[in-house]
């Protein structure tokens, strides 16, 4: 990121001459979603039709909120409830458009980091594709079992039919409340939570005024990039026995302090390598003579999928890599009002309710 990008984003959260010089384009940005909202309340633009019902989640500014955690939160819960449920996903810096299944055999590069941990995670068949529908369609032909579908991120996405949208907050909340670019907001905000909304704050505490439910998130604990991908679980035991000596600490995310503040409480000492969101890793950051005192580096789950264990020991045979893994759960009345909606849902009637927009 520029020094530019960085300073228009710091104004979006923090107020400044260069984010409000912005407001003109704005409202022209605004405008034109107005437009488009129109076009599909008046039926000149449809929203598609598909055989199960759709559960959006997704949030409203820039960046990163949480989805991803948060999707494996909710495939957690409805698979213990027995429901058949798929993913699909735009599969953000992937290299190719066309719609694919991801599988086990699947790299980051064919289909998105994000889509393929959620895979590789919790078993669920994930599609991914520049058009959500399409990975939809194309999930239900090869799925036609399932029952319901998660679509990773796609509020924005109007051709695409949701009948439960799961709004996220981080501790950002709306920033100064203004569209793209003089700030975050990707859409108009409500000043209400509409009867198709949950509203979950990714934070110790709601940062807007929308009534919503709050998530705990914690350090689930560390497992060796190998035992990663050979499933095993993240210990507890193994990241508290980090503590006591220096440690590398990298995240190619949207948001990597926030990794890195969760490691410093958990008392572990770390020297910082944010990355790019997305980072593809055909380097290795810590393949410098600025760290070849360090023995120990700490990933996320996010950054892993795109990192092989004999790639990441390469050209340095003393390294070891960790997998740190998140601890990342609704609170209970959010689960309830999940689950309520979801059994409307699926009653026979209810299938095809309306889309909403």
């Amino acid at each position: 990121m520029n020094v530019w990008a960085q300073r228009l984003q710091a104004q979006w959260y923090g107020g400044g001459a260069l984010a409000a010089s912005l407001r003109p384009l704005a409202w022209v940005y605004g405008l034109l979603l107005w437009i488009r909202s129109q076009l599909y309340r008046s039926g000149w633009l449809r929203t598609e039709e598909l055989a199960v019902p759709v559960i959006v989640v997704g949030n409203w500014i820039v960046g990163g909120a949480g989805k991803t955690p948060t999707i494996l939160a909710l495939l957690k819960q409805l698979q213990a409830l027995g429901i058949q449920v798929g993913v699909i996903s735009r599969g953000y810096g992937r290299s190719e458009d066309a719609p694919r299944l991801v599988s086990q055999d699947s790299t980051a590069a064919q289909v998105g980091d994000e889509p393929l941990l959620i895979h590789l995670r919790s078993g669920a068949p994930v599609a991914v594709a520049s058009d959500r529908v399409a990975a939809a369609k194309l999930l239900l032909q090869a799925r036609p079992d399932l029952q319901l579908l998660l679509s990773d991120d796609g509020l924005q996405h109007l051709r695409l039919p949701r009948q439960l949208s799961v709004l996220l907050f981080d501790e950002r909340g709306l920033g100064n409340g203004q569209l793209l670019p003089a700030g975050p907001l990707r859409q108009t905000a409500s000043s209400h939570v509409a009867a198709h909304e949950l509203v979950l704050y990714n934070a110790k505490r709601p940062s807007t005024a929308l009534p919503g439910y709050l998530a705990h998130r914690s350090l689930a604990g560390a497992v060796s990039l190998a035992g990663w991908w050979r499933g095993e679980p993240a210990r507890s035991d193994a990241l508290a026995a980090l503590r006591g000596r220096p440690v590398l600490a990298t995240a190619g995310m949207a948001h990597p302090q926030r990794f890195f503040d969760m490691l410093s409480d958990a008392g572990l000492t770390i020297q910082a390598i944010p990355l790019a969101d997305h980072f593809d890793f055909s380097s290795l950051p810590w393949q410098s003579t600025a760290y070849a005192d360090m023995e120990d580096v700490l990933l996320t789950e996010k950054d892993a999928v795109k990192l092989l264990p004999a790639r990441a020991l390469k050209g340095s045979k003393t390294m070891r890599v960790w997998v740190v893994a998140l601890d990342f759960s609704p609170e209970q009345a959010f689960q309830q009002a999940l689950q309520t909606h979801v059994e409307r849902l699926l009653r026979p009637a209810n299938n095809l309710t309306p889309k909403n927009g």
